[in-house]
């Protein structure tokens, strides 16, 4: 009987991590995460039991936010997953320092980045980083793995974390009290790597810190983890997969069967002044083995074939039409007067040739132009870049701008809109999630089996 490992997805956003580890055969036994929107995405998305309990509404997220778990939410939370068959997360207080504690398999979190990351850098205002509350919660994810004690943590967050100093004139970098948080968690060997999402089959560049935690028990019983390799880097030591460079699919093997040929004469034309404008269903047959991949429904997907959702288009005016078309024909290159010092969009490549990916999919969908159509890419291509399947939905607004999604930490607004877009850019990359999923498995099937 194979066994079934259980997780523990903190900040579980729309839920990229969890679809990666759930596709390498873990189940999610609780997630948190406190926007709406993304809630109700990752919940319209999990079709299984949990413990006898279905995902709903009201059953799925016990805790909308990590600053509440602690105290008596913690301890009722801990009593709540005791109910659930297979988990146990009683153990003695001596195992917290002998590398021992309870047999939840995996926790995850990718605490928000919005203080760290380039982007938000920008939006942060004249605030110190230490005044961002979102840029604390590294020391609350860290609370939870020392009551839950699992047999492996992962604490994922933007390659920004590593530069990012503490107050703007200078001071003290924030990524080493990170470390030192989770490194004075007893009983753990930890390690981190800098990983591109390109060397695990995403057609993204995508740098992102991936830190690993893995209880000593579990480190003893598995002969191919070899923490003495080096004293940071988790890819050496084998706390993560190593990559696999060149895998990633080219775009127009991504995004080919999404062309719909009379999108580009409607958009030069601008006759979609009314009404939704929208492919309803899949223009063209899937080529690739990726495509047919994408389009494959699950076992437990109504009527057992997906329906294309999220095709729709952004209506460009004229203007931005005829520069879309200009850098398709020209290779990317923006007419003079378009031109910008602050802001360029890029075109997007249909082949990468003897190159790598060098795109990064964000909260900003304007970042990048078809590489055959005159426009941006719709939701649903978005999603594919993170390689998220096409039965999966998102909820809430398609896209929002200004101080909606960005905030005013400045003024003490520190809530943000999170649209489809920003969602699916928030996300871990589905196949990175998947690849690393599938890693710790076979390092807790090494120790267990």
């Amino acid at each position: 009987m194979l066994r079934q490992y259980n997780m523990i997805d903190l900040f579980a956003g729309c839920g990229g991590l969890s679809l990666g580890f759930e596709n390498a055969g873990f189940t999610p036994v609780f997630v948190n995460e406190l926007n709406q929107d993304a809630q109700a995405t990752y919940l319209m998305n999990r079709h299984h039991s949990l413990g006898g309990l279905k995902f709903s509404e009201n059953d799925a997220l016990h805790c909308n936010d990590a600053h509440e778990l602690k105290g008596k939410r913690l301890e009722q939370l801990v009593s709540d997953l005791s109910q659930v068959p297979g988990v146990d997360l009683a153990f003695d207080t001596a195992s917290k320092t002998s590398g021992g504690g309870s047999n939840l398999d995996v926790l995850t979190g990718g605490p928000p980045c919005q203080g760290y990351s380039g982007i938000g850098i920008r939006r942060s205002y004249s605030v110190d980083k230490k005044d961002l509350p979102s840029n604390q919660l590294y020391q609350r994810m860290a609370s939870v793995i020392r009551r839950m004690r699992p047999r492996v943590f992962l604490f994922e967050n933007v390659r920004g974390l590593l530069t990012s100093k503490w107050t703007r004139d200078g001071g003290e970098r924030i990524f080493p009290d990170v470390k030192d948080e989770f490194r004075a968690i007893p009983g753990y060997e930890v390690r981190w790597s800098l990983v591109y999402a390109k060397d695990y089959g995403v057609p993204q560049n995508r740098p992102r810190v991936l830190l690993v935690g893995i209880r000593r028990d579990v480190l003893e019983a598995c002969d191919f983890l070899d923490p003495n390799a080096d004293p940071e880097d988790a890819v050496a030591c084998g706390f993560l997969p190593t990559g696999s460079p060149g895998e990633f699919p080219d775009l127009k093997d991504l995004l080919g069967d999404l062309v719909d040929e009379n999108v580009s004469d409607v958009l030069r034309n601008g006759s979609f002044e009314r009404g939704i404008f929208e492919t309803k269903s899949y223009p063209r047959p899937a080529r690739t083995l990726l495509q047919k991949n994408l389009r494959a429904a699950p076992h437990w997907y109504e009527g057992k074939r997906v329906r294309l959702t999220e095709q729709e288009y952004s209506k460009h005016k004229p203007g931005v039409v005829r520069k879309f078309d200009y850098m398709i024909k020209n290779a990317g290159e923006i007419p003079e007067e378009w031109r910008t010092k602050k802001f360029s969009q890029r075109l997007l490549k249909p082949s990468w040739g003897n190159q790598e990916p060098n795109i990064t999919a964000t909260s900003l969908p304007d970042d990048y132009v078809h590489y055959s159509q005159p426009r941006i890419l719709t939701v649903r291509e978005w999603a594919r870049l993170q390689l998220f399947p096409d039965w999966y939905r998102f909820a809430g607004k398609r896209t929002t701008g200004g101080l909606r999604r960005a905030g005013n930490p400045r003024e003490g607004i520190f809530d943000r809109e999170v649209p489809k877009y920003t969602q699916i850019g928030n996300a871990v990359p589905v196949g990175l999630a998947e690849r690393v999923g599938r890693h710790f498995k076979k390092v807790l099937d090494a120790a267990f089996h």
